[in-house]
């Protein structure tokens, strides 16, 4: 009995191989793009063999470690440093978002790459919406072919509900405004996401989020007008949305007046003198969405 009780060192081991084991997964992107980057070349520009070569190395690479290693693939062609540049040291494909044509279809096409990729894989949807807004913020790391690209498939995805239009919050960066990126690539995203729904579809996504009285900060401050607003988008093709900025400029500075008469009122001043201040088509409702 006592010589059975002894055998417990053995645990010892198991402890040891524990470890070793740990040691094995640590933190390597680069084996990880090596191996998606060569399953881009062999597929090549056929996108639904592209849909089965991810689907099929899930189930033997690490997607939820490497999730942003392998968006920046898909997208860029390589992982992406700070800034939205390509690393000069890495393995890289020429099968990806950026170098593909840049026309409507094309970038339909790959958006269905990615939905098929995140309903397989569903650990992957908040990590690809963090990708989306990072790659937002490299905007001006990247040609304006690529940016261009990048406007239309995120247009579709937010039509087709794969991503949020909270990650809209990263076209707010000072820089990309002050430099009118956010403004033109807020062009290429709007008209594909209408041009896949509608603009009542856009407007209650933007409500959602809080996001539909924030448009005019696509502009720096000096042009954040409802008359710059509308002449840019109208003149871009776009006056459903220059219509809807328009009415929610309208609907706000009528929530202002009505807060305004409510505190007047509570303090007890009377109606009318109000009144003769802020005449009722002031703050008559326009036609909404």
């Amino acid at each position: 009995m006592n010589n059975q009780k002894q055998q417990k060192p053995t645990l010892t081991g198991q402890r040891f191989k524990t470890r070793k084991r740990d040691e094995k997964e640590k933190f390597d992107p680069t084996q990880f793009q090596e191996s998606i980057v060569q399953g881009l070349n062999q597929t090549g520009t056929d996108l639904e063999a592209v849909a089965k070569f991810l689907d099929a190395s899930g189930a033997k690479l690490d997607y939820r470690r490497y999730a942003e290693t392998l968006f920046d693939i898909l997208v860029a062609g390589g992982m992406l440093a700070p800034g939205g540049t390509l690393s000069d040291d890495m393995t890289r494909t020429e099968f990806c978002l950026f170098t593909a044509q840049e026309d409507l279809e094309t970038m339909q096409a790959y958006a269905q790459v990615f939905n098929k990729l995140i309903r397989r894989y569903k650990y992957l949807e908040k990590g690809f919406e963090e990708e989306i807004k990072k790659l937002l913020l490299f905007l001006k790391g990247f040609t304006e072919s690529e940016r261009n690209k990048l406007a239309m498939l995120t247009g579709i995805l937010l039509a087709n509900g794969n991503i949020s239009a909270s990650i809209l919050n990263s076209l707010f960066n000072e820089n990309l405004v002050k430099e009118g990126v956010s403004a033109a690539f807020a062009v290429k995203l709007f008209k594909s996401w209408i041009n896949e729904r509608d603009i009542n579809s856009v407007a209650a996504m933007l409500r959602k989020v809080g996001m539909d009285n924030r448009l005019m900060e696509l502009f720096p401050a000096n042009k954040r007008s409802c008359e710059h607003f509308s002449k840019y988008f109208t003149d871009a093709g776009l006056k459903e949305l220059s219509d809807f900025a328009r009415n929610q400029q309208s609907i706000g500075a009528r929530k202002e007046l009505q807060k305004e008469l409510q505190e007047q009122m509570s303090q007890g001043d009377p109606q009318k003198e109000y009144s003769s201040r802020h005449p009722p088509e002031a703050y008559k409702s326009p036609d909404l969405y």
